[in-house]
């Protein structure tokens, strides 16, 4: 069973860890940010940018950008990221535009390593949102998918089920028994809900993925950005609320729900793009699929680390409550009924 001694340092969600895989010196990022025309740096930072890529924060006399290498995605993945938050800024949403070359190219290389530079956004992620936060947040959820449905490019959710099933077994000689119950049973749970009439109905397009609280920025009481669009992908619009639900509306100690944050969230994100009733039957069976995806992520990068100049990991133990949180919300309210309302066949009904 994996033990927090093995690794250096743990955060609870939603403190986003720092991580430098690959250092940058302020001569390099000097020359790199004069080939893009954007004037002379005069500072620069390693930034809380996520445990994925190495992000710097860096000052010009021309402005204030964040620099990110890419250090998993291949060369020929990124081009829809970067695209996808160019086309939703294009449509009006306070979303980062990458920086081009003067040939018009977003995606550079630097140090070997695809790279792209981003406008900063002004303003401070909210940890501690309120009901009025998770309202702004529901809403601009609803207007990115509303822009995402006419994104020409097209990319699957890397993390989405395929992912799941070929991460497990490495992670089993890991856990615990229980643990171990817990994630064979809940892929199993999820399989059988993806093998739905109803799941194969739900809309899909470009989602965001990861729109965690530390992803949005407010400033003054306004929501005013929203950043890290690296875990995006086309998958049904419902898991990107799944993921929102697990994170705007949860104690962060125990994983439950909070019920009024919860209802502004929805009653937000519906008055801009109502859910289709085969989204709100599997509402329940997609915040467990996020909170899966996000134990699993987390329990591969604190039994399989890699290796950087400052890396911080998250406590996967969080998702996992999440996740077991979901799974009691779902028997309380005796949700086994997807399969029988879909096809007249009986539902899945694992309880871990």
């Amino acid at each position: 069973m994996w033990s927090r001694s093995r690794h250096s340092s743990f955060r609870s969600c939603p403190d986003r860890a720092v991580a430098v895989f690959t250092e940058v010196s302020f001569g390099e990022a000097a020359a790199f940010l004069r080939q893009l025309g954007l004037g002379r740096l005069q500072g620069m930072a390693a930034c809380s940018g996520g445990i994925e890529n190495t992000n710097y924060f860096v000052d010009t006399d021309g402005g204030d950008y964040v620099l990110t290498l890419f250090e998993r995605l291949a060369w020929e993945q990124l081009p829809f990221y970067l695209h996808l938050m160019q086309h939703l800024a294009g449509h009006g949403l306070p979303v980062p535009g990458p920086v081009p070359d003067a040939a018009g190219r977003i995606l550079h290389l630097l140090k070997g390593k695809p790279a792209a530079v981003v406008g900063r956004l002004r303003g401070k992620s909210e940890l501690v949102p309120s009901v009025r936060h998770c309202s702004a947040v529901g809403a601009m959820l609803a207007r990115m998918h509303l822009a995402g449905g006419d994104y020409a490019r097209h990319q699957p959710n890397l993390r989405g089920l395929p992912w799941w099933k070929e991460t497990m077994p490495v992670l089993l000689p890991h856990l615990g028994k229980d643990q171990r119950a817990l994630l064979v049973g809940e892929l199993a749970f999820q399989e059988s809900i993806a093998a739905l009439p109803d799941y194969a109905a739900l809309p899909r397009g470009p989602i965001h993925a990861d729109l965690f609280r530390d992803n949005v920025l407010f400033e003054r009481g306004r929501l005013s950005g929203v950043l890290d669009f690296y875990f995006a992908g086309w998958d049904t619009l419902l898991f990107d609320l799944g993921v929102c639900l697990n994170d705007w509306c949860v104690d962060m100690e125990s994983g439950r729900i909070d019920p009024l944050r919860r209802a502004a969230f929805l009653t937000a994100y519906q008055s801009v793009r109502p859910l289709v009733p085969e989204e709100q039957r599997l509402l329940p069976s997609l915040e467990r699929a996020a909170a899966l995806r996000f134990w699993i992520s987390r329990l591969k990068d604190c039994c399989l680390p890699r290796e950087a100049a400052v890396l911080e990991v998250h406590d996967p133990t969080h998702f996992e409550r999440v996740l077991r949180q979901r799974i009691s919300d779902a028997a309380c309210a005796g949700i086994f009924y997807f399969a029988e309302r879909t096809s007249g066949q009986a539902g899945p009904d694992h309880q871990p």
